[in-house]
């Protein structure tokens, strides 16, 4: 199927020509269609997936034709598309106005961390499509200068990453304002209990559902590879690696602010330029980085996993984990920034002895063992991960109540623990919760439930610790 085949108006189709798109994904071959007919939609997508074109492009066509119809006002806010973080935000601006280059649709983007005046000027300027972030939104809201009533079409995205930074209560806060004759487009990566009464409260009775590559899965044009290193010599590997001139653009992913950091500064002495983007650079400072390596100026970008939400980069060659990710799935959204729409990818994780059952849960998952690659000069000589059949079991500490306890739960070896930022807001509001504290009452995940398409294996979820910072 091609882009020609989805009914799609002459001026979209324009610009996804200019675009390069000519193919549309599956949940886009599945979803634009009902979209357009005005149906709810239930979305199980991750990142990479091309979900933001599959609800951008049919918003566009209905805002475009029922304007010319009804001939409506540009001063009233006609869709908006509530998410999770600024950098996916500013994405999902940046493909409106590709996609709708041919059409008079104004949009905006609003999100905190930056001063709001320039967002209220053009918000009172008129926007029919608004593009927000729950801190933000709620503080214009309260200012009045956001007027929600004449909704037609509310999209929710990345709802998951919602619940997991505490948005939960805010999203709960804006749905009132909404009406209720609006059309919804829900949109998750996973979906746990919480989620799935979420979208059952504000879907309309039997919503379209559109599921795509699960996460639990992993794209065969990506080649994985774990490389078993002592922590201390985690930097000269890194440095190692990146001597090879062929590895033209990577991501490497930290659990930490502090350390995104402290790799960028352990490149530059190595004379390996490299920007880092979290929750504690400045908006401008993280728009600067993430515009020099698209641009290819920057060869090495250094993120956290809430700061990378939202980053799609053309040629991406290269994920690198420099330290192992304490959940499984979010590993698999890391490694699918690279290898999209058919190239290749590379994905290296660098894993020390204490993260060696975080790449066991990760080979559970993705149901695949990942090769281990031991000539380099840093290897180490410990036992690498067990193979997902045979072999003797990893032999961990017994925790409470006699069950197996993580690296670094209790003692000394702690590994670092996903970042937590204060959401920064107008007026001292934040854009994500205090560590620990973000998820409302009621919010964790039950004992023993999986991501959707997670093998699960009978095998408990680890509890919630809490959120990510960016």
């Amino acid at each position: 199927m091609t882009f020609d085949e989805l009914n799609l108006i002459p001026p979209i189709l324009r610009a996804l020509h200019e675009e390069g798109y000519t193919t549309p994904t599956p949940i886009q071959e599945q979803a634009i269609p009902h979209v357009l007919d005005g149906r709810d939609l239930l979305g199980v997508a991750q990142t990479g997936t091309g979900k933001t074109a599959a609800f951008t492009v049919p918003i566009l066509q209905i805002l475009s034709q029922t304007a010319k119809l009804e001939n409506h006002s540009h001063s009233r806010i006609r869709c908006m598309v509530l998410t999770p973080t600024r950098e996916l935000a500013i994405q999902i601006g940046e493909s409106i106005a590709a996609y709708g280059r041919h059409l008079p649709i104004r949009h905006t983007v609003i999100f905190g961390g930056v001063g709001q005046t320039p967002q209220v000027s053009a918000l009172k300027r008129g926007v029919e499509i608004l593009i927000a972030t729950p801190g933000r939104l709620l503080d214009l809201m309260n200012q009045g200068f956001v007027d929600l009533r004449h909704i037609e079409v509310f999209v929710l995205d990345e709802a998951d990453r919602m619940l997991d930074m505490g948005f939960i209560n805010d999203i709960k806060r804006i749905l009132p304002k909404l009406p209720a004759s609006r059309q919804t487009l829900f949109f998750s990566a996973t979906m746990p209990g919480i989620i799935q009464e979420l979208a059952g409260s504000i879907l309309k009775p039997n919503p379209v559902k559109v599921a795509v590559t699960p996460v639990s899965s992993t794209a065969d044009t990506i080649t994985q590879s774990v490389y078993m290193v002592p922590k201390n010599d985690k930097p000269e590997l890194l440095e190692h690696i990146l001597q090879d001139k062929a590895i033209k653009r990577v991501l490497v992913f930290t659990r930490t602010k502090h350390g995104a950091d402290k790799v960028v500064k352990t490149l530059a002495k190595g004379n390996i330029p490299a920007e880092a983007i979290h929750g504690n650079k400045s908006q401008n400072h993280r728009q600067r980085a993430l515009s020099n390596f698209k641009a290819g100026s920057t060869r090495v970008l250094v993120a956290t996993d809430i700061a990378a939400r939202g980053i799609d980069v053309d040629e991406l060659t290269h994920v690198i984990n420099y330290e192992v990710p304490n959940e499984p799935e979010t590993y698999v959204h890391r490694i699918g920034r690279t290898g999209r729409a058919g190239a290749d990818g590379k994905a290296l994780t660098f894993c020390d002895e204490e993260e060696r059952a975080y790449v066991q849960d990760i080979q559970k998952l993705i149901r695949k063992q990942i090769p281990v690659v031991s000539d380099h000069p840093y290897f180490s000589p410990f036992v690498p991960p067990v193979p997902l059949t045979g072999g003797p079991p990893i032999q961990r500490p017994k925790g409470p109540a006699g069950r197996p306890a993580r690296p670094g739960r209790g003692g000394d070896a702690r590994p670092p623990r996903a970042e937590g930022g204060a959401r920064q807001g107008s007026g001292g509001r934040s854009e994500s919760r205090p560590t620990g504290g973000g998820r409302p009452s009621g919010g964790a995940r039950p004992a023993g439930e999986r991501a959707a398409g997670g093998s699960g294996g009978g095998q408990p979820r680890r509890p919630y610790r809490g959120n990510s910072g960016r």
